[in-house]
């Protein structure tokens, strides 16, 4: 890890844990084996952003679009929250995390709103924040945000011409938090599946060929070592 220790992190950085279900798949095993494993990995990323000084980190756990997988893979991926969020919950004041959670946490079952709200609520004084989206879909935030200041617009409490992407930001799920300076996608695959579409318009993103489940803290060192490499305009020259 001596690259880490040369360089300074991002404040915040944002990852897209793609490639439990190949992981599983390669080896025989059940898609919720990959989950499980894919849990394991992110508890060590979180502990070594802790220890690196990450102020954010803003983890996709579940899309919206991720209701259409089966039903036995959708009920262990809540099931490994759920635990998650038990375990977090017991060790909160050791761990010091707090916790916010991106999207739309209705559809969730009564317990597992209940553990995200307790979660919330409890931690909100604590430094070193991790986001977990969750039902979140990038697309669908800009739509809650538009229809948020629509509905302050139609009770006379905004005009629209006051709108602008300062105003915008404060009705998305993630008001307040800075954007991420740096998104990593594990498993090999080049794209953004609708994650912060808006908040990661000048984030610099690093594609990794490793499967979520053996991303290891070496395989961060590297995506922050490519980060300084970067040369980061914002538009400019």
């Amino acid at each position: 890890m001596a690259n880490s220790e040369a360089l300074v992190p991002p404040q915040h950085i944002a990852i897209i844990m793609d490639g439990n279900g190949r992981w599983a798949k390669q080896r025989g095993l059940p898609r919720t084996a990959g989950h499980a494993a894919g849990a394991e990995s992110f508890r060590r990323i979180a502990n070594y952003c802790r220890t690196l000084g990450v102020k954010y980190l803003t983890v996709y756990a579940f899309s919206t679009e991720n209701w259409k997988r089966s039903q036995d893979e959708i009920a262990g991926i809540m099931r490994l929250l759920r635990r998650y969020l038990e375990e977090a919950l017991r060790d909160m004041e050791k761990n010091r995390v707090c916790f916010r959670f991106f999207g739309d946490l209705t559809r969730l079952s009564p317990q597992l709103q209940k553990l995200c709200l307790d979660a919330q609520s409890r931690s909100q004084d604590y430094d070193v924040q991790v986001n977990f989206c969750l039902n979140y879909g990038g697309r669908d935030e800009i739509v809650h945000a538009a229809r948020a200041f629509a509905t302050e617009v139609a009770q006379g409490k905004r005009k629209p011409e006051e709108l602008t992407e300062g105003l915008f930001e404060n009705f998305l799920y993630s008001a307040g938090v800075p954007d991420p300076e740096l998104v990593i996608r594990p498993s090999g695959e080049k794209r953004t599946s609708n994650f912060l579409l808006w908040q990661s318009a000048y984030s610099e993103y690093v594609f990794m060929n490793v499967l979520w489940p053996d991303f290891t803290p070496e395989h961060l060192d590297e995506a922050i070592a490519e980060y300084h490499r970067r040369n980061r305009r914002f538009g400019g020259t």
